[in-house]
């Protein structure tokens, strides 16, 4: 339009123009689309605000000298500026000719014109790229409220410290995509870590908050230590700095963890890159550790309670005495879930040398106060059978009564038996009362004998009659006493467990016991039990 053989239009930098639009210039500018600031006659536009023309370039003060003349043959030049909304200059639109000319005042207006839909162009794309931004900001908030919001919900179903740094990992995978997760405690000095990634070298486990790693950085500051390097690793943590070497690490950061009393550990995220975190990376990062404050604190809280109840456990199933001429052996396993006791029990009581009595029961419950429960009913009957030599059915009504008159209303299953030698005769004999438990099972050669009479359940009514029932056992029988928690499921009927059961025991009468046990609650109960599991077996001497 102006008839000129360039044509360009020049933003200005700090240290550079550059040139999105450009016509007619020689090689390599044409190609590269930028030029030193130097080269720019269009810089004196964007910094003045106004027109700049020189009809001349060679001879123009403003330009004279300059390698835009000598280096892109510019001679007469006319340039107006381009702003923004604000009116702030970007740069310039440039009409550039090779030999001298006197610019005419409808050619200047005419490339006035043409600056103002420049500047319109620009102001559109600066809108469009603002609007871009702040949708890419939008989005980014969203994805870091999913994110934070997945953690708490994920966070809260962990229950120890190995579920925290698996979850954290999988959390940010896709989003900071660290190499490793490492989740650090302070145990007395000590720094006690667990992490989901590759295991660390020997020498790590032996770090304390003392040494200059990341995680005991952040804890002694109680501040985020941010390591986008390995100069910054160096510099900062110079004790982690072999380890991440053999590990292939470049750059960390760790947050401190806080707790009731102060920094508790820290979270370490490392990259296998240089990585530099940004504010939303960090915020994401610091919103995280206190997720994982809570849900270590709440996994210390269980594990504790966990303990509490193991040894409440312990305490109450004591081990079997020693029952020689008889070979005996228990197990006791809780439920999968819950508070790890319950209210199954066993018990075995020597009476004399060839006497000894055996129980089995069930308190209603799997957590701590069925446990609780069982601790009384227990004691109640050991006390009962030292004292009191009566038949099973007698003493399970003593219990019974026991519990009445002290207002211990216990519902529970039980069977009591007694083995002692036949009199006058060969093998020995059991004589049992049940109360309303699983039957007990005899295993001898001749296969499986279910043990049968019920009575109802302990508590359920006053002075309940209760029957004893008596049994030969052939020299070498096996006796074995479970709880229902062993077979029930909510998939099968009772009945049909049963049958699966006796026909498992098949031909396992010579087992070993204690194999015999671990044998038959593999089968049936395993990891995913749904109730507690008390086994109890007991081997009469076999013929001489």
């Amino acid at each position: 339009m102006l008839n000129v053989p360039i044509g360009l239009v020049a933003l200005i930098e700090p240290e550079r123009q550059v040139l999105p639009g450009a016509s007619g210039l020689s090689e390599p500018w044409q190609q590269q689309r930028q030029t030193p600031l130097s080269y720019a006659p269009g810089q004196h536009v964007a910094t003045g605000g106004a027109p700049l023309v020189i009809e001349d370039a060679r001879t123009d003060p403003r330009s004279a000298g300059t390698p835009a003349v000598r280096e892109l043959n510019v001679v007469a030049y006319a340039g107006m500026p381009l702003t923004d909304e604000t009116g702030v200059e970007l740069g310039t639109l440039c009409a550039i000719d090779t030999a001298p000319r006197r610019w005419t005042g409808s050619e200047l207006a005419l490339l006035g014109d043409l600056a103002a839909a420049c500047s319109d162009g620009l102001r559109l794309r600066i809108a469009n790229s603002t609007a871009q931004r702040r949708s890419a900001e939008s989005d980014a908030a969203l994805d870091r409220s999913q994110l934070l919001l997945r953690a708490s919900v994920a966070l809260a179903n962990t229950s120890t410290a190995d579920d925290v740094a698996a979850v954290v990992h999988d959390l940010v995978t896709g989003t900071l995509n660290p190499a490793h997760v490492e989740v650090s405690l302070l145990d007395r000095s000590r720094m006690v870590s667990w992490q989901s990634g590759p295991a660390l070298p020997a020498s790590a486990a032996r770090w304390s908050e003392h040494d200059a790693i990341p995680s005991g950085l952040a804890v002694r500051t109680g501040a985020a230590v941010l390591l986008p390097d390995l100069a910054a690793v160096r510099a900062l943590t110079p004790d982690a700095v072999d380890t991440y070497l053999e590990m292939g690490w470049q750059s960390a950061a760790s947050v401190p963890l806080p707790g009731f009393d102060g920094r508790v550990g820290a979270l370490t995220f490392v990259w296998k890159q240089p990585h530099v975190l940004d504010h939303t990376e960090l915020t994401i990062l610091t919103a995280l550790a206190v997720y994982t404050a809570q849900a270590l604190q709440r996994a210390d809280y269980l594990r504790s309670r966990e303990n509490v109840a193991a040894i409440l456990q312990r305490a109450m199933l004591s081990d079997v005495p020693d029952s020689a001429p008889f070979e005996l052996a228990a197990r006791y396993e809780p439920a999968a879930r819950g508070e790890q006791v319950g209210g199954d029990w066993y018990d075995a009581v020597r009476l004399d040398l060839q006497y000894l009595a055996l129980v089995i029961g069930d308190v209603t419950g799997h957590d701590m106060r069925a446990a609780a429960l069982m601790g009384r009913v227990r004691s109640k009957l050991r006390l009962l059978l030292v004292d009191r030599h009566e038949p099973p059915a007698a003493l399970l009504r003593r219990l019974d009564s026991a519990n009445q008159a002290l207002g211990d209303r216990i519902i529970a299953s039980a069977v009591l038996a007694y083995l002692r030698p036949e009199p006058g005769g060969d093998g020995h004999q059991l004589q049992w009362s049940n109360a309303g438990h699983p039957n007990p099972l005899l295993l001898d050669a001749a296969g499986v004998t279910v043990l049968t009479g019920h009575d109802p359940l302990l508590g359920v009514t006053r002075r309940t009659p209760r029957t004893s029932h008596t049994r030969h056992l052939p020299p070498g029988s096996t006796v074995l006493f479970y709880t229902d928690g062993l077979i029930e499921t909510r998939e099968h009927p009772f009945d049909e467990r049963e049958r699966e059961l006796h026909a498992a025991l098949a031909g396992l009468h010579d087992l070993p016991l204690t194999e015999l046990l671990d044998r038959i609650y593999a089968a049936f109960a395993g990891d995913d039990q749904e109730d507690d599991v008390a086994l109890l077996a007991v081997r009469t001497p076999p013929r001489q």
